[in-house]
Protein backbone atom coordinates (compact mmCIF):
# COMPACT_ATOMS: atom_id res chain seq x y z
CA UNK A 1 0.00 0.00 0.00
CA UNK A 2 1.05 3.55 -0.64
CA UNK A 3 1.89 5.43 2.54
CA UNK A 4 -0.14 8.60 3.07
CA UNK A 5 -0.07 11.00 5.98
CA UNK A 6 -3.23 9.80 7.68
CA UNK A 7 -2.77 12.20 10.59
CA UNK A 8 -3.55 15.33 8.58
CA UNK A 9 -3.75 15.85 4.87
CA UNK A 10 -4.26 19.59 4.33
CA UNK A 11 -6.18 19.07 1.09
CA UNK A 12 -8.76 16.67 2.54
CA UNK A 13 -8.91 18.73 5.72
CA UNK A 14 -9.92 21.78 3.66
CA UNK A 15 -12.58 19.84 1.70
CA UNK A 16 -14.02 18.30 4.86
CA UNK A 17 -14.10 21.73 6.51
CA UNK A 18 -15.98 23.13 3.51
CA UNK A 19 -18.54 20.31 3.69
CA UNK A 20 -18.96 20.87 7.43
CA UNK A 21 -19.60 24.56 6.84
CA UNK A 22 -22.26 23.72 4.23
CA UNK A 23 -23.98 21.27 6.56
CA UNK A 24 -23.79 23.66 9.52
CA UNK A 25 -25.32 26.44 7.41
CA UNK A 26 -28.05 24.47 5.62
CA UNK A 27 -28.73 21.57 7.97
CA UNK A 28 -30.38 18.39 6.71
CA UNK A 29 -33.40 18.09 4.44
CA UNK A 30 -32.39 19.49 1.05
CA UNK A 31 -31.84 17.63 -2.20
CA UNK A 32 -28.30 16.63 -3.15
CA UNK A 33 -28.18 19.32 -5.86
CA UNK A 34 -28.56 22.04 -3.20
CA UNK A 35 -25.61 20.73 -1.20
CA UNK A 36 -23.57 20.33 -4.37
CA UNK A 37 -24.14 23.94 -5.38
CA UNK A 38 -23.43 25.21 -1.86
CA UNK A 39 -20.25 23.11 -1.64
CA UNK A 40 -19.06 24.58 -4.95
CA UNK A 41 -19.48 28.07 -3.46
CA UNK A 42 -17.67 27.08 -0.27
CA UNK A 43 -14.80 25.41 -2.14
CA UNK A 44 -14.42 28.54 -4.29
CA UNK A 45 -14.34 30.76 -1.18
CA UNK A 46 -11.59 28.55 0.25
CA UNK A 47 -9.61 28.61 -3.03
CA UNK A 48 -9.89 24.83 -3.40
CA UNK A 49 -9.46 23.93 -7.08
CA UNK A 50 -12.28 21.66 -8.29
CA UNK A 51 -14.24 20.40 -11.25
CA UNK A 52 -17.93 19.63 -10.84
CA UNK A 53 -19.92 16.69 -12.29
CA UNK A 54 -16.92 15.12 -13.99
CA UNK A 55 -17.69 12.30 -16.43
CA UNK A 56 -15.69 9.15 -15.73
CA UNK A 57 -15.11 6.64 -18.49
CA UNK A 58 -15.35 2.95 -17.71
CA UNK A 59 -13.37 0.33 -19.60
CA UNK A 60 -14.39 -3.26 -20.07
CA UNK A 61 -11.60 -5.60 -21.14
CA UNK A 62 -9.63 -2.64 -22.41
CA UNK A 63 -12.54 -1.13 -24.35
CA UNK A 64 -14.22 2.12 -23.29
CA UNK A 65 -17.93 1.83 -22.65
CA UNK A 66 -20.36 4.49 -23.83
CA UNK A 67 -22.00 4.44 -20.41
CA UNK A 68 -20.10 6.56 -17.93
CA UNK A 69 -20.31 7.72 -14.32
CA UNK A 70 -20.34 11.28 -13.03
CA UNK A 71 -18.33 12.22 -9.99
CA UNK A 72 -19.81 15.11 -8.04
CA UNK A 73 -16.40 16.79 -7.64
CA UNK A 74 -12.75 16.25 -8.41
CA UNK A 75 -10.72 18.48 -6.08
CA UNK A 76 -7.04 19.33 -6.44
CA UNK A 77 -7.07 17.25 -9.62
CA UNK A 78 -6.75 13.98 -7.67
CA UNK A 79 -9.36 13.76 -4.89
CA UNK A 80 -12.74 12.35 -5.81
CA UNK A 81 -15.67 13.76 -3.80
CA UNK A 82 -19.10 12.16 -3.78
CA UNK A 83 -22.18 13.61 -2.05
CA UNK A 84 -25.21 11.75 -0.72
CA UNK A 85 -28.40 12.71 1.11
CA UNK A 86 -29.65 9.64 2.97
CA UNK A 87 -30.51 8.51 6.48
CA UNK A 88 -27.10 6.79 6.56
CA UNK A 89 -24.27 5.78 4.26
CA UNK A 90 -24.33 2.21 2.99
CA UNK A 91 -21.86 -0.27 1.59
CA UNK A 92 -23.32 0.46 -1.84
CA UNK A 93 -22.40 4.15 -1.46
CA UNK A 94 -18.86 3.18 -0.51
CA UNK A 95 -18.67 0.68 -3.39
CA UNK A 96 -19.66 3.48 -5.77
CA UNK A 97 -16.72 5.60 -4.60
CA UNK A 98 -14.37 2.61 -4.84
CA UNK A 99 -15.49 2.04 -8.43
CA UNK A 100 -14.97 5.72 -9.22
CA UNK A 101 -11.47 5.51 -7.77
CA UNK A 102 -10.72 2.46 -9.91
CA UNK A 103 -12.08 4.21 -13.01
CA UNK A 104 -9.90 7.28 -12.45
CA UNK A 105 -6.80 5.62 -10.98
CA UNK A 106 -7.11 8.10 -8.10
CA UNK A 107 -6.10 6.87 -4.66
CA UNK A 108 -8.24 9.13 -2.48
CA UNK A 109 -11.99 9.64 -2.26
CA UNK A 110 -14.25 11.50 0.15
CA UNK A 111 -17.86 10.41 0.62
CA UNK A 112 -20.19 12.86 2.37
CA UNK A 113 -23.72 12.31 3.65
CA UNK A 114 -25.70 15.51 4.27
CA UNK A 115 -28.89 13.64 5.21
CA UNK A 116 -28.45 13.39 8.96
CA UNK A 117 -28.36 15.85 11.85
CA UNK A 118 -24.53 15.73 11.65
CA UNK A 119 -22.36 15.52 8.56
CA UNK A 120 -21.19 11.95 8.04
CA UNK A 121 -18.15 11.28 5.89
CA UNK A 122 -15.74 8.58 4.85
CA UNK A 123 -12.18 9.03 3.61
CA UNK A 124 -11.35 6.10 1.32
CA UNK A 125 -7.86 5.29 0.08
CA UNK A 126 -7.38 2.89 -2.81
CA UNK A 127 -3.92 1.68 -3.71
CA UNK A 128 -3.04 -1.35 -5.80
CA UNK A 129 -6.69 -2.48 -5.63
CA UNK A 130 -6.66 -2.52 -1.82
CA UNK A 131 -9.18 -0.39 0.03
CA UNK A 132 -8.18 1.29 3.26
CA UNK A 133 -10.52 3.39 5.30
CA UNK A 134 -9.16 6.11 7.46
CA UNK A 135 -12.35 6.87 9.36
CA UNK A 136 -13.05 4.65 12.34
CA UNK A 137 -16.85 4.79 11.92
CA UNK A 138 -16.70 3.37 8.40
CA UNK A 139 -18.23 -0.04 7.76
CA UNK A 140 -16.13 -2.11 5.33
CA UNK A 141 -17.82 -2.98 2.02
CA UNK A 142 -16.01 -6.33 2.24
CA UNK A 143 -13.77 -8.02 4.84
CA UNK A 144 -10.41 -6.28 5.20
CA UNK A 145 -7.51 -6.85 7.53
CA UNK A 146 -7.46 -4.87 10.79
CA UNK A 147 -4.02 -3.38 10.16
CA UNK A 148 -5.35 -1.74 6.99
CA UNK A 149 -7.61 0.50 9.10
CA UNK A 150 -6.32 3.79 10.43
CA UNK A 151 -8.00 6.71 12.12
CA UNK A 152 -8.16 10.35 11.05
CA UNK A 153 -9.00 12.99 13.62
Amino acid sequence: MTQMNADRDERTHEIIGAAMEVHNSLGAGFLEAVYQEALAIELTERSVPFQREVGLLVNYKGRPLRTSYKADFICFGTILVELKVASQLTRIDEAQVVNYLKATDFELGLLFNFGGPRLDFRRLILSQNNLRKSVSSAVPPFPIEHEELSRVE
